[in-house]
């Protein structure tokens, strides 16, 4: 079995900071794609950015500049830096894992900014 767990979500000011992790534990051999959707209230998830175990990363396009995503293969983790927060930003978050070629998802962890 593979769990994804996730930390580091919470209430934050505009224009502050968060940062996020997922370490994907249990039976792990392989990683490829990592990566973090969201989800706000009364929409739909949403990609917020991914790599490939090549390195290549794509962000949504309203995270650009703001967020930055990084992977440590030995620790098979995935963080996301949130800089330049904005109210918009303020949904669950979800780790996203391809673990020996399944797709793993972790339970989510809310992020809210606001005064």
């Amino acid at each position: 079995q593979v769990q994804l767990v996730e930390s580091g979500g919470g209430l934050v000011q505009p224009g502050g900071s968060l940062r996020l992790s997922c370490a994907a534990s249990g039976s792990v051999f392989s990683i490829n794609d990592m990566g973090w959707y969201r989800q706000a209230p009364g929409k739909e998830r949403e990609l917020v950015a991914v790599t490939t175990n090549g390195g290549y990363t794509r962000y949504r396009d309203s995270v650009k500049g703001r967020f930055t995503l990084t992977r440590d293969n030995a620790k098979n983790t995935v963080y996301l830096q949130m800089n330049s927060l904005k109210p918009e930003d303020t949904a669950v978050y979800y780790c996203n894992m391809e673990v020996n070629g399944l797709m793993y998802w972790g339970k989510g962890t809310l992020v809210t900014v606001s005064l």
